[in-house]
């Protein structure tokens, strides 16, 4: 980018900031937002925030490596919105664990159509953690879906009518471990009260008021919140497992990627999507995930794929914290005036 006209790197440098804003829309786990953002003149930088890292939850960082994920592919598709190719170098320093990517753009390239569409659904994307209607996910839709996570280097595997029911156990084991666990419950309760950082967290208006009546159960948060659950079920979603070929950190964080590409996919298409982190988060039950895979692969997540029901409103989005905290311009002083 050494060619750059001033009015060039002006323009690139709020396109970088804007991204980095955008990607401050993708979830994570217990909207914990474990991310933070160097704009440099000719890219990103992605550092984890091992403050916000659920350490009895998420001891190896498992979560936050996908949390943090989500939001480096929030920002490729809001670069490549805005007519900017680039390139991705994850983990880049293995003296630094802490830089989890490094964004490179390339050079400018008209926006295509997807990546526009994308880029509208990064603040549409919500959790919607009710039971879905009787209108069962088209198959085209699944498809869509599965491409996406395919083109991210990952697979999504739609579980059947039998391993369902698998899931729906290895989730209830899993609530059971994690009640036992005073000191997990501690930490939960610290992300679903007012207590954290501000901005963060699961507000009681995105918790449902009870539990919803699901196949597969959700995660008890511990307290009832105020989100109205109307009388429906999850007979008619689908459930599908995110996985790859190894279980590592840059695995970790290509499973956030993909998990991006999925829901925005999914949003643009009218599908709901509630991410399953539980069943991953004990060790036990991860296994029998890895079993449901034929131990093929190494499972991320468990998802929920549903078409919400038209009769209840969307729950709000979750809060974000201040871009100030999250997106750091100084290497750029410029930034703040574009």
């Amino acid at each position: 980018m050494t060619d750059e006209t001033p009015e060039t790197s002006r323009s690139l440098t709020a396109a970088l900031t804007e991204a980095a804003t955008a990607a401050g829309y993708a979830p994570s786990v217990h909207n914990t937002q474990p991310w933070r953002w160097r704009v440099q003149p000719d890219g990103l930088e992605l550092y984890a925030v091992r403050d916000r890292q659920l350490a009895v939850t998420d001891p190896d960082g498992r979560l936050l490596a996908v949390s943090c994920g989500t939001g480096l592919h929030h920002a490729r598709v809001a670069l490549a919105a805005q007519g900017w190719a680039a390139r991705v170098t994850r983990l880049p320093d293995p003296a630094d664990p802490d830089l989890l990517a490094r964004i490179v753009v390339t050079g400018p390239s008209a926006p295509t159509s997807d990546a526009v569409e994308l880029a509208a659904c990064l603040r549409e994307r919500h959790t919607d953690r009710r039971p879905v209607s009787t209108e069962p996910v088209p198959t085209r839709s699944l498809d869509a879906i599965r491409k996406a996570v395919a083109d991210e280097d990952l697979q999504l595997h739609i579980l059947g009518a039998n391993q369902v029911y698998e899931l729906a156990a290895a989730a209830s084991r899993a609530a059971e471990v994690e009640a036992k666990d005073p000191v997990f419950q501690q930490e939960l309760q610290y992300w679903t009260t007012r207590t954290g950082p501000a901005g963060t967290g699961l507000p009681a208006e995105v918790l449902p008021a009870h539990a919803a009546e699901t196949t597969v159960p959700g995660r008890d948060f511990g307290r009832e919140g105020t989100l109205p659950v109307g009388p429906g079920h999850d007979r008619a979603a689908a459930y599908g497992l995110l996985y790859g070929d190894e279980d590592e950190p840059k695995n970790w964080l290509r499973a956030g990627e993909a998990l991006s590409a999925a829901w925005l996919t999914a949003t643009r298409l009218g599908v709901s999507v509630v991410p399953l982190s539980a069943v991953v988060e004990v060790v036990s039950t991860r296994h029998t995930l890895r079993r449901l895979l034929a131990d093929l692969g190494y499972p991320y997540l468990a998802l929920r794929l549903g078409i919400a029901d038209p009769a209840q409103p969307a729950p709000p989005h979750t809060p974000r914290m201040p871009v100030t905290q999250v997106v750091d311009t100084s290497a750029v002083p410029t930034a703040g005036t574009q």
